[in-house]
């Protein structure tokens, strides 16, 4: 049971990462590698402020807003400087690797005695429920687990609400409209490129954010903890969209965190059935690579097997 409550907590934390995938690749369609830097750059500088007695709150504010530079610049590079959106993205992810290392002064920072979110789970959790361990289900469970899981999806549904209204207004509609059909919408006059500015700074906001909520969770900032994590949010989206079937704004807001907590429960059940940690990457760009090609082949199946059975006499 702690083992699915970490996965659970984890997948959670990391659909932030996902949310901010989903804007900058089914919005704008593309697969902005920024997010392998931007993840680190928030866990890093939220390290930082909470070693100096920062509190966490603001911490994490700060990992948004230093997410928003980093996607800014991205954005920047390919909407002003007409630079490749592939190579603004790696641009800036190979930056900030040197960035993070000077926020952070070495590659690893603990967290063991720094407070931060999940010494507040721990304490509510304790003044709550009024004992160290829970029982669920005829499994014993620390509390301070329950609490951090409770805070950790409390943020992710406040933002992912936040998100869909944003979306839904008259600045997030031309943001969707830009990146949808920007052709049409440079005829009415409007900066596209403006707006892919807005969405890639939003996108790697809340990237960061993702990876400060990671780095209390784990208990350190570490300077490669980003390393693949472009993939992992894309599995995330393209596993939610299979779960949702649908392409509405809700549902694919919903498909992104439903992927990330599936995904990570799948991780979590191979990790525990022997599968060599070294192996996850490799694991991972596999089942995205299936995820992207198998659609393509089952509707090319189901054409041809149409054209076949009309075909016949």
């Amino acid at each position: 049971m702690t083992l699915m409550l970490g996965a659970l907590t984890i997948g959670l934390i990391l659909s932030l990462l996902a949310m901010g995938i989903f804007i900058s690749f089914r919005v704008f369609e593309i697969a902005d590698i920024t997010v392998d830097g931007s993840i680190t750059l928030g866990a890093a500088l939220c390290a930082v402020l909470l070693v100096r007695g920062v509190n966490p709150a603001l911490a994490m504010a700060a990992s948004f807003l230093a997410g928003t530079v980093a996607g800014t610049i991205t954005g920047v590079l390919q909407a002003r400087f007409k630079i490749n959106p592939l190579l603004s993205g790696i641009l800036v992810m190979t930056a900030l690797y040197s960035v993070n290392l000077h926020i952070m002064g070495r590659s690893n920072i603990p967290l063991l005695t720094a407070e931060n979110v999940t010494t507040w789970a721990d304490r509510w959790s304790q003044a709550l429920l009024g004992v160290a361990d829970v029982n669920v289900f005829g499994w014993m469970v620390a509390g301070r687990d329950l609490g951090i899981l409770a805070l950790v999806l409390g943020i992710v549904t406040m933002v992912g609400v936040a998100l869909y209204g944003f979306l839904r207004t008259e600045v997030g509609t031309a943001m969707r409209a830009a990146g949808d059909n920007p052709q049409m919408i440079r005829a009415l006059g409007v900066d596209v490129e403006s707006y892919r500015i807005l969405g890639l700074a939003l996108s790697n906001g809340l990237v960061a954010w993702s990876g400060a909520l990671l780095a209390q969770y784990q208990g350190f900032a570490d300077a490669q903890m980003g390393i693949g994590m472009v993939v992992w949010g894309l599995a995330s989206v393209i596993i939610g969209e299979s779960l949702t079937g649908s392409r509405s704004l809700g549902l694919a807001i919903y498909g992104a965190i439903a992927g990330s907590v599936l995904f990570r429960l799948l991780v979590a059940m191979a990790l525990r059935w022997g599968l060599n940690p070294n192996d996850l990457k490799i694991v991972t760009a596999l089942f995205v690579f299936g995820a992207l090609v198998l659609p393509t082949w089952v509707g090319t199946w189901r054409r041809n097997r149409t054209i076949a059975e009309t075909a016949k006499p």
